[in-house]
């Protein structure tokens, strides 16, 4: 009983021994991976509505129907298929793990969250939970511009087609590329949760964010050039237009977050090397006699306190 509640004042404390914390991570990975495994048994059932549901993008924009290689606008198409006799178990089993790690991503967050959270402060918490609420619809928004600005990209890249060819896409690319556009994009879209991270831990300012705001548009200009497959206009406007925003926004909260730190400190534009203001206004006569008398010599408060003299040298005793 008393091993215990020992062991329960250890944990809420956060801390623990090494084989405890390597313990504790096991069961956290084992829980995360069984829960995956789950998801991917389940999505397996539904595995070609969910393929239909990534496709749909691309066949209905560039799709070839009953053998043709043109559209009815005379724009090149593309006819989706399968090389080897196990592609399609290969690509089956592909879409069914890319929906159970994501189906499955609050269980395997909150096993992360979980193992993390005991080493954590109160405020710290509360701000490891915002970032992750923020963070979540920020990536999916992310990732969902990425599979609506798939049909066009799809549309500007078989647009350099010779005539009287054939586009034949490989289903293992296209899976590939959409993942990569889906990360890529949902990633970028948590640029400013970095930027008011680095902030609030006081290492970069509000100020110098804005004074950087000329470099960041070419910046992410640039990025979404990258990013984007076909690299056309209107496809890097579509993710350098909402990074550039919500840019602008981790700017202002930077700034507003600047002016509550000043108010709170009135030490904060100080420099390292500079002297804070000096408090010269006078003390009360009570709390001046009170300082006095702690700092009283030692002869003098062993004057007034009973009990045996002590050999003094130089007015300190033997003891000083």
């Amino acid at each position: 009983m008393l091993k215990s509640a020992r062991k329960q004042v250890k944990d809420d404390e956060g801390r623990m021994p090494l084989a405890e914390h390597l313990r504790e991570l096991r069961n956290r990975l084992l829980k995360s991976v069984l829960a995956i495994v789950v998801m991917v048994v389940v999505a397996a059932f539904y595995q070609r509505e969910i393929f239909r549901f990534l496709m749909q993008p691309i066949l209905s924009s560039v799709g070839c129907v009953d053998g043709a290689i043109t559209m009815r606008n005379g724009k090149p198409c593309a006819s989706m298929t399968t090389n080897g006799l196990l592609s399609p178990f290969t690509i089956a089993l592909k879409v069914s793990l890319m929906a159970g790690v994501l189906v499955a991503t609050p269980v395997w967050l909150y096993q992360l969250w979980a193992f993390v959270a005991p080493g954590l402060h109160r405020t710290e918490k509360r701000y490891s939970l915002a970032f992750v609420a923020a963070g979540v619809p920020l990536f999916a928004g992310g990732a969902y511009l990425a599979y609506a600005i798939l049909p066009q990209t799809a549309e500007i890249m078989l647009s350099f087609t010779p005539d009287d060819a054939q586009n034949l896409l490989p289903l293992d690319d296209y899976l590939d590329l959409i993942t990569r556009m889906v990360i890529v994009f949902g990633l970028a879209f948590e640029l400013p949760l970095l930027l008011i991270l680095l902030n609030i831990t006081g290492a970069l300012t509000g100020a110098r964010m804005l004074r950087w705001w000329r470099g960041m548009l070419v910046g992410l200009t640039a990025f979404a050039a990258i990013a984007t497959p076909g690299g056309e206009p209107i496809s890097m406007l579509l993710l350098a237009g909402p990074l550039a925003v919500l840019y602008f926004i981790a700017v202002g909260f930077s700034l507003l977050n600047d002016k509550r730190r000043r108010r709170n400190d009135p030490d904060a534009e100080l420099d390292d090397d500079e002297a804070s203001a000096l408090d010269l206004s006078p003390e009360a006569v009570g709390e001046v006699e009170a300082v006095s008398a702690s700092r009283a010599l030692p002869e003098q408060a062993g004057a007034e306190s009973p009990g045996p003299a002590r050999k003094q040298l130089n007015g300190y005793d033997d003891v000083t």
